[in-house]
């Protein structure tokens, strides 16, 4: 039986440092939900506050309508897998893999037909006698999956499982870890700091910085319609350019005049004016002849990466912005030198305030 799980108001302390600030979140039964965020932001340390690995400060976590607080990590009906895997290097595959179903007194006969069912599951049954050190990276993490799903819990918890994973095995690892939760239909929460990772694999991602939530959403979302400045610069590759709301309309749309020297209209969802940032990501740039209407610039800089081509093009205003082309769209790719002139769809860029706290449009 898989659980919903709701996070409300936790709290974690170390001293004078608060790492899980005010946090609440409801994760429903069956959800891959990731926990996504710079190194020291709170994730880690909150999904060991869920394992019972960590005590809880303030607030409660529940596993459907059950306060698990003060239930021991080993009653908690969680499996987990670890960065560094922790699988037992004196054990071969199979031992690793029953060791949790023996201490929980389960039948002999038992053990090993939901041994070699997990191995099974992920594609490793052949190598049931091998050691630890026998096996690749990959091998192992696989192994670390099979000894947290053979017990069935009712959530699943993974911190940066691909971590130490190069990265071609990364994203063949991912796929699995993606087909294994929907097979099996099991809660679980997933660590890690890698963007692309929790683009890839999430249901809806959270986003932490400094203990507390930036945003919480499904991948397109947050991708397409990022809450704030650091949401639209830590998920992916976003372009900011100053700007001013010169006036805004009864019907909210807006004259912005951006510092780069372009002048366009469009519809706000806040009524303000004033300065404000402008997050355009590379892929919604559009290249035009410097003769053409848009924000004048100069190619300084192109990285040819097979799909599309990776433009730095410096505006008249000394910034330099990162604008791919896509290769099926073009013959040819732009010199270093040439003068472009740049332009986009009002409708895919966002506008934020100017302390970046608020998106507006």
């Amino acid at each position: 039986m898989s659980y919903n799980v709701k996070i409300c108001n936790v709290i974690k302390r170390y001293g004078d440092f608060t790492a899980v600030n005010d946090v609440s979140l409801d994760i429903k039964e069956g959800e891959f939900f990731t926990l996504l965020g710079p190194s020291g932001c709170g994730k880690t340390t909150l999904l060991r506050m869920i394992a019972g690995f960590n005590s809880i400060d303030e607030g409660k976590i529940f596993f459907g309508d059950k306060l698990i607080n003060n239930i021991d990590a080993h009653k908690r009906d969680v499996g987990m897998v670890f960065q560094n895997y922790a699988i037992f290097p004196h054990l071969n595959v199979y031992d690793n893999v029953a060791y949790g179903l023996k201490a929980r007194k389960v039948p002999k006969d038992e053990i090993h037909t939901r041994v070699m069912e997990a191995l099974k599951t992920v594609q490793i049954e052949d190598l049931k006698n091998r050691k630890p050190s026998e096996l690749s990276g990959g091998q192992q993490q696989r192994v670390a999956l099979a000894r947290a799903i053979v017990i069935k819990p009712g959530v699943l918890l993974m911190d940066e499982p691909l971590s130490n994973l190069d990265a071609k095995l990364r994203i063949q690892m991912r796929t699995v870890i993606r087909k294994l939760q929907k097979e099996l239909n099991i809660t679980t929460i997933y660590v890690t700091h890698d963007q692309e990772e929790a683009l890839a694999i999430s249901d809806r991602i959270a986003i932490m910085n400094k203990g507390r939530l930036m945003q919480v959403d499904k991948p397109t979302t947050i991708y397409q319609k990022p809450e704030n400045i650091f949401v639209a610069g830590f998920i992916g590759t976003s372009n900011f350019i100053d700007g001013t709301v010169t006036k805004i309309d009864g019907d909210m749309t807006a004259n912005i005049k951006l510092n780069a020297g372009l002048e366009f209209s469009m519809k706000l969802k806040k009524n303000i004016t004033g300065p404000v940032q402008i997050s355009i990501r590379p892929e919604q740039f559009i290249i035009k002849d410097a003769n053409e209407p848009g924000i004048s610039g100069e190619i300084q800089m192109y990285t040819f990466l097979g799909d599309f081509v990776a433009y730095e093009v410096e505006l008249s205003n000394g910034q330099t912005v990162n604008v791919n082309e896509y290769t099926k769209d073009i013959e040819f790719v732009r010199p270093i030198g040439e003068k472009v002139s740049l332009t986009f769809d009002t409708n895919k860029i966002n506008v934020f305030t100017q302390d970046g706290t608020e998106v507006v449009s």
